[in-house]
């Protein structure tokens, strides 16, 4: 098969997966959509689908650096692009949408790091070792980020059920072993 029909077949298939998988590091869909195009042309350009095994994983491994690379970037032009006022949240009937409009308002909180180690455990479901080794930082440091985003999650989301601070060192000291 050609390279033409992986991509085609990848993007067909986990195309929206992907894009949701960006969205919860960006917060903005327009940049989620922009943040898998950059990471397909990446994956796609240097390398040929046949050298790589499981190509969905490594696109995401790719939209996650995407993300942390283009983050000074964005930060600087935040920094000079005029604040615009939001409207509340609305209402929804729909309690799970509301429940994920909250999470993805509150991930923008983070630090880029500390957002990357929330999507990486609780979206991935990765272990502290294998965070630590997708983002070049021991288990110590993903520990240290998903504690500091607790901290800053709990008071936009509230205590959440299993992670009080004696659960997450529980769970922190049991995965690290």
């Amino acid at each position: 098969m050609s390279w033409e029909a992986d991509l085609d077949r990848l993007v067909s298939e986990r195309g929206s997966a992907l894009v949701a998988y960006a969205y919860l590091l960006v917060g903005d869909m327009a940049s989620a959509e922009d943040v898998v195009q950059d990471a397909l042309v990446r994956t796609y350009s240097r390398r040929r689908p046949e050298e790589i095994i499981w190509v969905e994983a490594y696109v995401r491994r790719v939209i996650l650096h995407t993300y942390l690379d283009g983050y000074r970037a964005r930060s600087r032009l935040a920094a000079v692009t005029p604040l615009i006022a939001t409207p509340d949240v609305v209402d929804h009937e729909d309690a799970a949408a509301g429940d994920r409009t909250d999470v993805a308002r509150a991930l923008t909180a983070l630090s880029p790091r500390e957002r990357a180690c929330v999507v990486l455990r609780f979206y991935d479901d990765l272990t502290l070792p294998e965070i630590g080794l997708r983002l070049g930082v021991s288990p110590g440091a993903v520990k240290r980020y998903l504690s500091d985003a607790r901290h800053k999650l709990e008071p936009l989301l509230g205590p959440q059920p299993g992670l009080a601070s004696e659960d997450v060192a529980t769970i922190t000291k049991g995965a690290s072993r």
